[in-house]
């Protein structure tokens, strides 16, 4: 699936030039044989590709043995009802197949071809395989028909000694039969499609049925024998002992009408088959509807009830000469099966040349000089030849019409799903068509395959969706377009409008998180957790690449889509990617805070690594995923793991420059605060273990610690003044608390109290802050650490030139001892050692620039060896007490 075997176009621009091939949804690429350049000229027209195998498609031993039973036990009405009822579902399917078929260039593989190409390569493969198998079933049944009706008249029977009957009967006899007469069609289709066609062409013109002789039963034509035959009279089925009904006879009636894509399969033998098959289609089912109704008419005008019911065979009856009738069986039923075999052949070497299903059908895909798949074809009659081994029709008879069924209403689908999703580039050329049309077939394929038999139908159903799982575990990807992808984007920008961001509500809140990354390599496991952050919400992994566009000579940052994708796939996050080409880091991030998103959906919080002077790792270096060898081919679009390793640079050295400066990154930090964007700044995370995705943990083991207070500005908050900030971060320790991995973590809350000021209100407050828990619903235990001894280091002048920093009354922001520091830190080492992560207050950044330094070592030194830590500015409302 890596190449595709036909370009498009063979050069030139869409419109010129073309060679092969023209713009459109339904031929994008070829299947092999009909579309490279040493492909065999194409032999077949409309008459022998399209009409002939039709015709006799719908002419087999139903017309045959099987006109006398509908009519004699439904009547002229509702047999002509039935007709009706048949010709109008399969005439909805023929159209839905004109329309696919003349929207651009059809190659081999037929009804296969069609549906791949347009619901992609897993819907495609799996209705393909189930319509292959339809097909070696019907061949089959066409097979064991004919042994029967040879049987019939040449068998040996103990009471007739006639010189005819000669063929010693038996199960294993009927097998040897048939395996002779499946090995005579074998050895035709081998040959090829194009004296497959002229031998069909000369069965066509063989016998037909001339009702001149009669007997007892048969009255000529009759006003009496036509009144008494208008009605219904559903009796004993004398071949089955059953009593008949309307849905019993339809069934057996609308096996007749099974045959409508025999042409369609033929396409790559078609000369044109974008104008063959819906010309050759529509015309040989019109003439099959006329001659079924006449054949219908001249039976209940001429013979009795009596005989139509008792005899099935009463044609030969009735024939100016009875081996006319004979002729006439063994030629359609030999001719069905031709068209069996040859056309599930096509099938299976369209599917081999795609490798949907790997090794097993490779060899399929060879073919002949002359360009005949011929093993194909043997593997075609392998199968076929195991089907014979059931020795009895009946039992299949039901399974082939509902595999059909199935496959038309695929069709129908295919052609439904193309017109909604309203892309310009699906222009047929055929235009008697609508949805209305192609709803109406799916829903009559589906009804009629559960009136002929539930059983086979829903075990065709569940067969079906098992194909397509195993295709989508297999993942095979294609140029070919997916139709889901359309529908997607049609249905995706319709929601996307209804979502009005002025409309939001604090209730329905949910983080939407854009992760600025400068080297996968080292943000791996930052990239994992904030997956499990996000609940639900948009998730971008952004990335700024520096440079400018009018220096370049292309944009640079389009060609590295397919290896951020590729990453994404390979951590197995939902996460989208954005990136920008910006002079800096700053001016680059401000774009994509302004511009990632679409509508309502837009990120509202900024995740960012954190900056100091650690030595980062290489997450490449310890994931299996990232280092141990794959499949030669890489993954589905031509990354493989070579490629990705050599895309990301190494990681960076301790004497490595850095890509920006701290008055950069606190810049950062400070454009989004002023852009109304929460921050988060995660450092460590390179630590945690067990989030990796083939990782299988619950986080029953791990705890999350929640310090909702600005421990960098004692005096600023209390444990009853709750700020938004504070209450922004306890929503997001609550968010992970509830992602898989961590839906069992326990969850501390460290409230930090002066006990032993004189003013004992932290008591009260605090009986206020577990109050605010329970009304938020928010599951955690409640931990009061004091720390007068960390307040005091803080100082008194501290403190005030802090509360006058906040009011707006002082600038610049006061410095902090390195002891307050440090003591500050050795409090969060000894209360949350043993945390898995750790959630911390982040004060707001300095105004001055000249700060950023001080700012960033204030939050370096707090956090020193902590372990995963996640440091939060909140400016949005996501919780009250009122929901």
């Amino acid at each position: 699936m890596s190449n595709e075997h036909a370009p498009l176009l063979a050069h030139g621009v869409c419109g010129l030039s073309v060679d092969t091939a023209v713009c459109g949804m339904g031929g994008s690429e070829g299947t092999g044989e009909a579309s490279t350049p040493n492909a065999v000229p194409r032999k077949l027209n409309t008459f022998f590709g399209v009409i002939v195998p039709t015709v006799l498609s719908m002419f087999s031993i139903v017309l045959f043995l099987r006109t006398g039973f509908v009519v004699g036990h439904a009547g002229l009405l509702q047999g002509l009802v039935m007709l009706l009822v048949a010709y109008t579902i399969i005439s909805l399917t023929i159209l839905s197949i004109c329309a696919i078929s003349t929207n651009g260039a059809v190659q081999g593989g037929g009804a296969y071809f069609m549906i791949s190409r347009s619901l992609g390569p897993e819907f495609g493969g799996s209705i393909g395989l189930m319509f292959f198998l339809a097909k070696v079933c019907a061949c089959g049944v066409y097979v064991l028909g004919l042994v029967e009706a040879i049987l019939d008249i040449f068998g040996q029977d103990p009471v007739s000694a006639s010189a005819l009957r000669v063929l010693p009967q038996g199960y294993w006899y009927t097998v040897l039969y048939s395996s002779i007469v499946l090995l005579l069609v074998l050895l035709v289709c081998l040959v090829g499609a194009h004296i497959f066609a002229r031998t069909s062409f000369l069965i066509l013109l063989g016998p037909g049925n001339q009702t001149l002789t009669y007997n007892a039963s048969y009255t000529g034509f009759n006003g009496t024998t036509l009144r008494d035959n208008l009605g219904s009279s559903y009796t004993v089925d004398y071949s089955t002992g059953k009593v008949m009904s309307f849905a019993s006879v339809f069934a057996v009636m609308f096996t007749s009408c099974t045959g409508i894509m025999a042409g369609a399969n033929m396409s790559g033998e078609l000369k044109n088959p974008s104008a063959a098959i819906p010309k050759g289609t529509i015309t040989a089912v019109l003439y099959t509807c006329i001659v079924y109704v006449l054949l219908f008419i001249l039976a209940s005008s001429t013979c009795e009830r009596t005989l139509l019911v008792q005899d099935y065979g009463f044609f030969q009856r009735i024939n100016i000469w009875p081996p006319f009738v004979t002729i006439g069986i063994y030629c359609s039923a030999l001719s069905a099966a031709m068209c069996s075999l040859i056309g599930a052949s096509r099938i299976l070497h369209a599917l081999a040349l795609d490798q949907l299903f790997g090794f097993p059908l490779a060899p399929a895909a060879i073919t002949s000089s002359s360009g005949n798949p011929w093993v194909a074809v043997l593997y075609t009659w392998g199968l076929a030849q195991c089907v014979v081994f059931a020795g009895q029709l009946n039992a299949i008879a039901g399974l082939v019409t509902v595999f059909y069924l199935l496959a038309y209403a695929a069709v129908d689908l295919a052609c439904l799903a193309l017109e909604w999703a309203s892309a310009p580039n699906f222009r047929p050329t055929f235009q008697v068509f609508s949805w209305h049309t192609c709803l109406l077939g799916i829903l009559s394929c589906l009804v009629m395959m559960f009136v002929i038999n539930p059983v086979y139908s829903s075990a065709s159903i569940i067969l079906l969706l098992l194909l397509l799982l195993f295709l989508h575990y297999r993942s095979p990807t294609s140029s070919w377009g997916y139709i889901s992808q359309a529908l997607i984007f049609h249905q995706v920008r319709k929601y996307l409008l209804m979502l009005d961001v002025r409309k939001d509500h604090v209730k329905f809140w949910r983080p939407q998180v854009l992760l600025m990354v400068a080297n996968p390599r080292s943000s791996c496991q930052l990239i994992n957790f904030v997956n499990q952050l996000k609940k639900g919400g948009l998730f971008v992994l952004g990335h700024v690449k520096l440079g400018d566009l009018d220096t370049l000579p292309s944009d640079p940052v389009q060609q590295q889509y397919n290896f951020w994708l590729s990453l994404v796939d390979k951590l197995g996050v939902k996460a989208f990617v954005d990136l920008t080409l910006s002079p800096s880091v700053r001016q680059g991030t401000q774009h994509l805070l302004r511009i990632t998103g679409l509508g309502g959906m837009k990120p509202n919080t900024l995740v960012l690594g954190f900056y100091d002077s650690c030595t980062p790792e290489d997450y490449f270096l310890q994931d299996p995923a990232f280092y141990e060898s794959e499949e030669a081919g890489g993954d589905d679009f031509g990354v493989d793991l070579p490629s990705l390793q050599a895309h990301f640079p190494p990681v960076r050295h301790v004497e490595s420059p850095r890509w920006l400066t701290p008055e950069e990154y606190v810049g950062i930090i400070s454009d989004a605060i002023k852009m109304s964007k929460n921050v988060c700044l995660g450092r460590y995370f390179f630590q945690l273990q067990g989030e990796s995705m083939g990782t299988k943990m619950d986080g029953a083991e791990r705890i999350i610690d929640v310090w909702p207070l600005n421990l960098l500005r004692p005096g600023s908050t209390s444990a009853a003044s709750v700020d938004v900030c504070s209450l922004f971060l306890l929503q997001m320790a609550c968010v992970l608390n509830m992602a898989s991995r961590w839906r069992h973590a326990r969850m501390r809350i460290f409230l930090c109290v002066e006990a032993e000021s004189s003013d004992q209100g932290w008591v009260v407050k605090e009986e206020t802050f577990r109050e605010l828990l329970r009304k938020l619903r928010i599951r955690a235990s409640i931990k009061i650490v004091p720390w007068d001894s960390v307040v005091q280091l803080y100082g008194q002048k501290q403190t005030q030139d802090a509360e006058l920093g906040e009011l707006g009354l002082m600038r610049p922001a006061p410095a902090l001892s390195e002891d307050f520091l440090s003591a500050v830190n050795c409090l969060l080492m000894e209360h949350s050692a043993q945390a898995a992560v750790r959630f911390l207050y982040l004060p707001r950044p300095p105004t001055h620039s000249s700060q950023s330094q001080q700012y960033l070592s204030q939050l370096e030194a707090v956090t020193q060896g902590l372990g995963p830590t996640l440091l939060i500015h909140g400016l949005t409302p996501v919780t009250c007490t009122e929901l």
